[in-house]
């Protein structure tokens, strides 16, 4: 027990120390500089999320070291999290080809559930659709559509690395609660949290460096494979996850239809969705970030409580989570190159 305190604490600081070492770096060679398309004013430093990223693999050889968690859930994340790592660095240093990109993401998923399992089945309440070779498929694409709508969604100061600490937060209580106070089921989502805390003391708005991809898509990627991991443990459901995800998955995936039906580029850069636009209209990041959080907290985490209480209307309460937030992206014009209301020049 003493160990899964002390653990999380030196991740963080590990995190902390890691992202300034790279932000050296960063200062000379990866400088991110304002465009028509940013959503900052100064130029910054980006890649950040290395330091996150070593950190959480360093805590999760040190926790299976310990008898936290499983061998196989450390191989799982650091087999395919140094892929898709390595992957974004590269990105972040010189454009990567999408399909590339996409393509190793999938196998990074690939890799992981081979070492993990996958769940039996998806519950609908009406009743359990077992996942064949298709089921798997589809559930791996929907794993690396997450991944990339991560990276879709780090456009403002502090909105990812906030996301990711509430998903990895509200997931490790609701695993404790399933489980029925099993605290080593937590300890991987405890210390993803604890890193990216340690990421955020740098990131949060005014942003002294951008997480930048190696950080977007290895957040992704982890919160990807411990929701699988729930999910083939019998703990947490996907429709959990989903809710504890609603408000990014909803943001990228309006944005990404009505950029598609407008016959937009939607692999190109922009600053079309809707945290983005109301981040031009609120005239700065903050408030954009600390409503996220609102929404987050108040809105989806009894949701998620629900779905893991009763997780055979898991389904029926995704739908009364996420579904007024697909409405609320349409209202905000999330996808549409029109201002919200008079835009006021942004602010870092």
């Amino acid at each position: 027990m003493f160990a899964a305190v002390v653990l999380p604490v030196l991740v963080a600081l590990a995190s902390w120390a890691g992202v300034a070492m790279v932000r050296r770096y960063a200062l000379r060679r990866l400088l991110d500089r304002p465009n028509e398309r940013s959503s900052h004013t100064q130029p910054t430093p980006r890649g950040g999320g290395l330091g996150l990223t070593v950190a959480h693999l360093l805590g999760m050889t040190a926790a299976s070291m310990l008898g936290l968690h499983s061998l196989r859930l450390a191989a799982a994340l650091a087999g395919g999290g140094l892929v898709v790592a390595v992957i974004g660095f590269l990105d972040d240093h010189r454009p990567v080809s999408p399909a590339l990109r996409l393509g190793l993401h999938i196998l990074a998923f690939v890799w992981a559930a081979a070492w993990l399992g996958w769940p039996g089945g998806i519950d609908f309440g009406w009743g359990a659709i077992p996942l064949g070779w298709i089921g798997r498929a589809m559930l791996v694409l929907c794993l690396a559509w997450f991944l990339n709508l991560f990276n879709f969604m780090d456009g403002i100061d502090g909105i990812a690395g906030l996301q990711a600490l509430f998903m990895a937060a509200v997931g490790a209580a609701l695993a404790y609660m399933a489980t029925d106070g099993d605290w080593t089921s937590t300890t991987p989502l405890v210390l993803l949290g604890a890193a990216t805390a340690g990421f955020l003391a740098w990131n949060w708005p005014p942003a002294r460096i951008f997480m930048g991809d190696v950080g977007s898509g290895y957040l992704g990627f982890a919160l990807g494979v411990l929701a699988l991991w729930t999910m083939a443990q019998g703990w947490l459901t996907v429709w959990v996850w989903l809710i504890l995800g609603g408000t990014f998955i909803a943001d990228a995936t309006v944005t990404l239809l009505v950029r598609a039906r407008a016959r937009l580029r939607v692999v190109e850069a922009h600053r079309s969705h809707a945290y983005q636009r109301l981040s031009r209209y609120w005239n700065g990041h903050r408030p954009v970030t600390l409503a996220f959080a609102v929404v987050n907290f108040a809105w989806l985490a009894p949701w998620a409580y629900c779905a893991m209480r009763w997780p055979d209307s898991g389904f029926l309460y995704a739908i009364l989570a996420v579904g007024p937030l697909f409405v609320l992206a349409v209202l905000l014009g999330a996808g549409r190159t029109d201002e919200l209301g008079r835009a006021a020049p942004t602010r870092t």
